[in-house]
């Protein structure tokens, strides 16, 4: 008997019933104080908004994590992933080059570097959609492809409004790694476009709703690039995915015909 593997394979098992025991626990404390709510007059308000904290940010990701594990396929589909495991974005852009000439020429072609998430950018986001203030480097939510959160976010504010805005999430390719059909490429991206700030249909998080034409902000992004004048080169994977219409981790709509524009940056040519 290997009993590494068998000690391994009770630590997995172990660490799924505590998960799921957690789960179970979260939602039942949630259901306790949907039941006080009714019970405690004024104070009601105070608890149906602790239950929809704990519903939304504590037992809804927690089932979805436990249930897509089971269901939702652990290799490429052309899909991100949220971090609750709920399929995301569409891949719909590939770029070709390094780090520093991806940076570059997304900011020739007037893009911005959205700031890391953490606690002050979280707060400071909130505040901005609250007052309706500027907030050019906002974050954006994280989205894992190929088991890993993006390497690069890029973003352009509308008119000054943080709950619009085009924005693109990329991660390096794994070395050696090819797209289905054998292209390989150095960074995959999923560009949509941020149209109002709502609740999301699959965990009642607050956050961004996209526009469901995600080709729209995929040709938006290619243009930007493209018309920069920097030398970039163009060539368009027709049906790199079947046209169809689905969800991302939102509950949002979306809609693509299916082609990858992969563009190449190798040979850029930037002013100094």
């Amino acid at each position: 008997m290997n009993l590494a593997r068998y000690r391994i394979s009770l630590i997995v098992v172990l660490d799924q019933f505590f998960f799921v025991f957690a789960a179970g626990a979260a939602l039942w404390l949630a259901w306790l104080l949907f039941t006080e709510a009714f019970d405690v007059g004024w104070v009601g308000t105070l608890y149906l908004m602790v239950f929809w904290v704990l519903l939304a940010y504590l037992v809804l990701p927690r089932v979805h994590r436990i249930f897509t594990e089971m269901y939702v396929p652990d290799y490429f589909i052309g899909r991100t992933r949220t971090s609750d495991g709920l399929l995301g974005d569409p891949v719909n852009v590939a770029l070709l080059g390094e780090q520093s000439q991806v940076e570059a020429a997304m900011v020739a072609a007037g893009w911005t570097r959205a700031d890391p998430v953490d606690l002050w950018s979280s707060i400071r986001i909130v505040t901005s959609v609250v007052m309706r203030r500027s907030y050019p480097t906002a974050p954006v939510s994280p989205l894992f492809l190929f088991g890993k959160l993006q390497d690069l976010a890029f973003q352009q504010q509308v008119a000054g409004n943080p709950a619009k805005r085009h924005h693109i999430r990329l991660w390096r390719t794994p070395a050696g790694w090819p797209l289905p059909g054998g292209t390989r490429v150095d960074w995959l991206g999923a560009a949509t476009f941020d149209r109002s700030v709502g609740f999301s249909l699959f965990t009642l998080q607050i956050t961004h709703k996209i526009d469901a034409d995600i080709d729209v902000e995929r040709d938006y992004v290619t243009s930007s690039l493209m018309d920069a004048g920097i030398g970039a080169e163009l060539e368009v994977m027709a049906d790199f995915t079947t046209g169809y219409h689905a969800r991302n981790g939102g509950g949002d709509s979306v809609r693509t015909d299916g082609s990858l524009p992969v563009i190449d940056l190798r040979g850029i040519h930037l002013d100094d």
